[in-house]
């Protein structure tokens, strides 16, 4: 039970004090805690299995009953109204309002995913049969909801449904809080002392627990084959590496799991040109508020010029699941055949922002790879580059924030992320 009970920073401190000593009673505690963050790898993968078999069993209740609207519920109606003695039919009601205002460029209010128990109409309805219409909207079906929350009854303090596990191993590390090659190995190796390498998955988390717990210290991603870094490119604390495609994973799946600084955006890697010719449609430049923060703390609204557009992520009618565009340095998907699978959750609109000055629309136009005309991205896009340059400007096209504030499920924000905001060279 080292691995609940155990305070996290413990762990770093006996790993520390072994390494300064080297003594064999220490040793014993180790290897100890090595066993219990194998165990707690266990419990935790356990978890995600038995939490999907509910899920998975929920949409499948669902579904029946909305096939066969004689059992279980009596009617085919989405109101309580036509249930017998289930609830009071109130005399009057009327709709709830949300706290949250509208989205400027959605259809959707945001009373209709995520407040359950009033209809627009103002009728009460069903939570079930609610749930199960905003599921198959945004999720597709025999997934889970994007809160992590689930059609069934699980939960658990050390996993959410639809969310990234975090796996502990247990490696004290010599070169302090970087893990050296070595470390790394060593971490591959304890997951397969724990046995579960065949059940890892790409974009499970794993945290070396003996190197400390600021920030994002010793987490490193499973991509399918091996133990990978976070990329330190554009954030001191780390974000997802550009091997794992963005639209892949919930657009919640990382959260709070790999954690980013104070109140800033995680990092996206997305490759928007098949819609370019849609964004291109959809462009604007608009006038925006925004609150920004003073050295001193304070906070002001501030007015700057954007350029913004959407595009919408369309559930194929067939219900063959959407392929990902991924890179040259992509490695294979988790899918038959290796490919990589656009997840359900990014199913709806998502907006594109960039900055409003004639180098962010240039960027954007770059991003959309061909979809506006050839006079408008300049005559440079015509001189010869070599391979290496050409690599890396791909991988910058790729690069964005999902904005967190704005997004909500069936419409994401993503804005463009320039070179201004890169801390290691290029």
């Amino acid at each position: 039970m080292h691995g609940v009970s155990l305070p996290q920073h413990q762990f770093a401190r006996y790993a520390e004090t072994y390494l300064q000593s080297r003594d064999r009673r220490h040793r014993d505690l180790i290897q100890s805690l090595q066993v219990a963050c194998r165990s707690y790898t266990r419990v935790v993968l356990r978890l995600r299995a038995q939490a999907e078999a509910e899920a998975r069993v929920a949409s499948a209740t669902v579904r029946d009953r909305a096939r066969s609207p004689a059992r279980g519920w009596g009617g085919s109606s989405t109101s309580v109204n036509h249930i017998p003695n289930q609830y009071p039919t109130p005399k009057k009601s009327f709709s709830r309002t949300s706290s949250r205002a509208p989205s400027p460029t959605s259809m959707f209010s945001h009373s209709q995913h995520g407040h359950f128990g009033h209809s627009r109409a103002g009728s009460l309805t069903s939570p079930v049969l609610h749930h199960s219409q905003s599921h198959a909207q945004f999720h597709g079906q025999g997934g889970a909801t994007g809160n992590g929350a689930g059609m069934g009854s699980f939960q658990s303090p050390l996993y959410r449904l639809r969310r990234a596990p975090l796996l502990q191993v247990f490696v004290p590390s010599p070169d302090g809080d970087w893990l050296s090659d070595t470390s790394v190995v060593e971490c591959e190796q304890e997951l397969k002392r724990a046995g579960v390498t065949h059940l890892l998955r790409a974009g499970d988390v794993v945290w070396d627990a003996a190197v400390g717990d600021e920030g994002n210290v010793g987490r490193m991603v499973w991509d399918g084959s091996y133990l990978i870094d976070l990329d330190y490119t554009y954030s001191r604390s780390g974000d997802l590496p550009k091997y794992l495609p963005t639209l892949a994973f919930p657009p919640s799946y990382f959260h709070r799991v790999v954690r980013t600084m104070s109140a800033r955006n995680p990092i996206c890697h997305i490759d928007i040109g098949p819609w370019g010719e849609e964004i291109a449609s959809n462009l604007q430049l608009l006038q925006d508020r925004m609150k920004t923060e003073t050295p001193q703390g304070g906070h002001h609204m501030v007015v700057r010029w954007v350029h913004r557009s959407t595009f919408t992520i369309r559930p194929p009618a067939s219900g063959k699941p959407l392929r990902v565009s991924v890179p040259q340095c992509v490695g294979p998907g988790p899918a038959p055949g290796g490919v990589w699978l656009i997840d359900p959750g990014w199913y709806g609109t998502v907006v594109v922002e960039a900055e409003g000055t004639n180098e962010g629309l240039a960027d954007l136009q770059e991003r959309c790879r061909g979809a506006f005309p050839i006079r408008a991205t300049g005559a440079a896009a015509n001189l010869s580059v070599s391979p290496e340059r050409a690599a890396r400007e791909e991988e910058r096209r790729n690069v964005f924030r999902i904005l967190r504030e704005k997004s909500r499920p069936g419409e994401i924000w993503i804005r463009t992320v320039t070179v201004k905001e890169r801390l290691l060279p290029p």
